[in-house]
C-alpha cells in the first residue's frame, strides 16, 4: 500500500542528493529512515564516508602488509 506524505522543500532536495549518490531510490531512503530508524543526517554521513572510501581507492591510498598483519594479530585470523 502506497502512502503520500508532505515533506519540506529542504528534506525533499536531501533525499533527491541521497539518491543521486547511492544505488536507492527515494522510497527505500524513507522505509529506512523510518523501519530502521537511520535518520537522513545518518544516511547523509553513510554516503560521504563510503565516497571518500572509494576515491582513497582511487587514489591507491590502501592498507599495506604491515598494517593488515597488525590488525589481523590484534583480533585474530577469521
Amino acid at each position: 500500500m502506497k502512502n503520500n506524505v508532505e515533506i519540506s522543500e529542504d528534506l525533499s532536495r536531501r533525499i533527491e542528493i541521497l539518491t543521486s549518490r547511492s544505488t536507492l531510490t527515494r522510497d527505500q531512503i524513507i522505509e529506512d529512515a523510518l523501519s530502521h530508524g537511520r535518520s537522513l543526517a545518518w544516511q547523509e554521513k553513510w554516503v560521504a564516508g563510503i565516497q571518500a572510501g572509494i576515491e582513497a581507492a582511487d587514489r591507491g591510498d590502501f592498507a599495506n602488509e604491515e598494517e593488515i598483519a597488525a590488525v589481523l594479530n590484534k583480533y585474530g585470523q577469521a
